[in-house]
């Protein structure tokens, strides 16, 4: 008799298998659709990643500290433009920032020089690609692998770069949801959604990977101005300035950014964020 695949129980490939249809999914509507080049995905809002490193206002960062002991070297997978990787710094012996991105890098070496923060090492190459050539004691994802679609591989790299723990900081929804509810109406389809924290622990429940999770609620994410909100938008939708859809764009996000106290957001419901440690 063939097996019967159980949803609620998969199997490690069939785990993979369905993170990556997701990622896949969503990855080729953005090619059916896009208008805008995908040459520096982060260029346009590589500024909104820049945060004060001595913060004590965000619970994630205040789990992130009680993580890492003043002995280990961080690798910071995916850094942006160091929103934890110099916080941790000021903690670490250590920080590894891996950011493939140059405008994101360039963030967060501003962000080492105004802070005088001299224990961080840059590295341009893509994870999994330069994890043989880096170790450390705790490897830390955060808000990245959503769109990592051999996700597999990904995480075996962690497991052997990392001596300590690993740690994955993930979303219960994806980051892009807000602009996910535009694409019906701009491109007249629903949104293949990426997967996010609840596929990411059936995931390591699937490949026998024991982990323990902290729940923290997030603030929703804000800006300074309107236009910040639509450059992260036309990113999101891949539209281009000036274009039928983008004019759209604009009048939506003009109907449904709301304001409070000087500051513009999309929804301000609070989002829960998973720490999971493995």
């Amino acid at each position: 008799m063939t097996p019967v695949p159980d949803a609620l129980r998969p199997t490690p490939d069939e785990a993979l298998q369905a993170w990556a249809t997701r990622v896949r999914a969503n990855r080729e509507q953005v090619d059916q659709f896009r208008e805008a080049s995908a040459a520096d995905f982060y260029a346009p809002i590589a500024g909104m990643f820049r945060a004060d490193p001595r913060r004590r206002d965000e619970p994630t960062l205040e789990t992130l500290r009680a993580l890492v002991q003043p002995t280990d070297t961080v690798l910071d997978i995916g850094a942006g433009g160091g929103r934890y990787a110099l916080p941790l710094a000021l903690v670490a012996r250590a920080v590894v920032a891996i950011q493939p991105s140059d405008a994101m890098r360039r963030v967060l070496a501003e962000g080492m020089s105004e802070y005088d923060i001299g224990n961080t090492q840059l590295v341009s190459r893509r994870w999994p690609d330069v994890s043989s050539d880096v170790h450390g004691d705790v490897a830390l994802m955060s808000h990245i692998g959503y769109d990592v679609e051999d996700i597999g591989p990904f995480l075996d790299a962690m497991q052997t770069a990392a001596q300590r723990v690993r740690i994955a900081v993930l979303l219960s929804q994806a980051p892009p949801t807000e602009a996910d509810r535009f694409w019906p109406l701009i491109h007249g389809v629903e949104r293949a959604a990426l997967p996010s924290l609840p596929e990411f622990l059936s995931l390591l429940i699937a490949r026998s990977r024991p982990f323990e999770v902290r729940l923290v609620d997030r603030s929703p994410q804000t800006y300074h101005q309107p236009d910040q909100a639509l450059a992260w938008l036309r990113q999101q939708l891949w539209t281009a300035p000036g274009g039928q859809k983008d004019n759209l764009l604009q009048r939506l996000a003009r109907e449904r950014l709301q304001e409070r106290d000087g500051r513009f957001a999309l929804s301000w419901e609070p989002v829960s964020v998973g720490i999971v440690t493995f």
